[in-house]
């Protein structure tokens, strides 16, 4: 196949940069329907973060939309949406129904569509091909194909990019799957592998962050029974790092437009097939309900300070769900901050990363410009930026009253400086 142009269908955190790679050597047109993000994009102006003003001025052949007319030409369309949770758990797939509608719109004979969104196996072509074949009145596998290519991106992670991740990749025939993988290999210097069908692709992405939060669950599991031994959780953890084939996970809170989500559309599927998951949703339960517990260790350790809970000040350093970067999607730390305000305590946010107004509009928070010294009655550490890490503990402590509880959610200290930690 003969690529003419290439269309990405959403420009976030996974589409840009894939344009970006793409448009250095073919034609591509990034498509999104916020026409204040392509205001942005046009100027070079990313406000992820994720891309700098060079490597924009690298994609010659690069140029943003938000006209679906300007996509009509195209031959390739790679889908990069959202995919979601609901407020029930369940897989929320309004951005890939409406997405696949704006393809279907324009689709063409012998057009391939790729989808990079996280789905649950079987998604594609149950769920996606459907609405493309409705819309365009093309026939799937005859008229029109479609791929699978699991985005691979981690936000903020300036040493694994796009081009160094190997990329999975499949086709909904063999023909198209070569021809999806050959794409690929056009820009990811990493590699690819080709599987043998878009639901094996499918599959190994959702099981990919689901071992993860597994992984993650138990060594919050384990800090939980620590902490009523009195055992320092970090200190055991070192001391089993030393074996060879001991994995390096850490506790805390598992937010995130992935590790978060994904488990959630293995288990929806794997329910409307029969199958009840329980390793997958007590890993689940157990992580979602970590903010609630670190809320309760801090006010314990106010108690027990003789520091009132009911309007105290609590400071909360840090909002986004990892450090460094301006992805405030899915964070937990949200669940800390209501479980505060629940027990009648004012909260002030403080993350140099955020977009205030996009946190402000997603989660009613008002974050603050700089914490204020003297103030606090109890200091989190919720975000591990390199801001927060630069600082001592005298200078953290700074905005504390002088009775006052420091609470280190991701280790930033040493045991002996902080009150309390996971």
């Amino acid at each position: 196949m003969k690529i003419k142009k290439i269309a990405l269908i959403g420009l976030g955190y996974v589409g840009l940069p894939l344009a970006i790679e793409f448009g250095k050597k073919f034609k591509v047109v990034g498509y999104d329907i916020s026409e204040d993000r392509i205001n942005l994009l046009r100027k070079f102006d990313d406000p992820n973060l994720e891309i700098s003003k060079k490597e924009f001025s690298e994609s010659s052949y690069l140029s943003f939309s938000s006209i679906i007319d300007d996509i009509k030409d195209c031959n390739i369309f790679i889908v990069t949406v959202p995919t979601p949770i609901d407020n029930h758990k369940r897989p929320d797939l309004t951005a890939l129904k409406k997405s696949s509608e704006t393809v279907g719109s324009v689709l063409k004979k012998d057009d391939i569509v790729i989808y990079e969104s996280t789905v649950f196996p079987g998604a594609t072509e149950e769920f996606c091909v459907p609405i493309l074949e409705k819309k365009s009145g093309l026939k799937f596998n005859s008229d029109f194909y479609c791929g699978y290519s699991p985005e691979r991106i981690n936000p903020g992670d300036k040493k694994h990019r796009l081009i160094d991740i190997k990329k999975v990749t499949a086709g909904s025939t063999p023909e198209i799957a070569l021809e999806v993988d050959k794409l690929y290999k056009e820009i990811i210097v990493a590699g690819t592998h080709m599987t043998e069908s878009i639901k094996i692709a499918e599959a190994a992405k959702v099981i990919e962050n689901t071992q993860r939060d597994l992984n993650i669950a138990l060594v919050n599991e384990l800090a939980l029974i620590f902490k009523k031994m009195n055992i320092d959780s970090e200190a055991v953890l070192k001391a089993a790092g030393t074996k060879w084939n001991f994995l390096p996970f850490r506790p805390g809170l598992v937010g995130g437009h992935c590790i978060g989500v994904d488990p959630y559309y293995l288990t929806y599927k794997a329910n409307e097939i029969g199958y009840y998951p329980e390793v997958i949703l007590a890993g689940r339960r157990l992580n979602d309900n970590m903010g609630s517990y670190i809320a309760n260790q801090v006010t314990k350790l106010m108690i027990n300070k003789n520091i009132k809970i009911a309007e105290a000040n609590i400071l909360i350093m840090g909002l986004t769900f990892k450090e460094n970067c301006p992805d405030h999607r899915n964070t937990k730390v949200v669940d800390i901050i209501k479980e505060l305000k629940s027990f009648s305590c004012s909260v002030d946010v403080y993350d140099p990363w955020v977009n205030k107004q996009q946190v402000n509009d997603e989660y009613l928070i008002e974050t603050i410009d700089k914490p204020i010294k003297n103030k606090y009655d109890a200091i989190v550490l919720a975000v591990a930026h390199n801001d927060f890490k630069l600082m001592s503990e005298d200078q953290i402590r700074s905005y504390g009253k002088q009775k006052h509880i420091l609470y280190d959610v991701k280790y930033l200290l040493k045991d002996i400086e902080s009150d309390g930690r996971l």
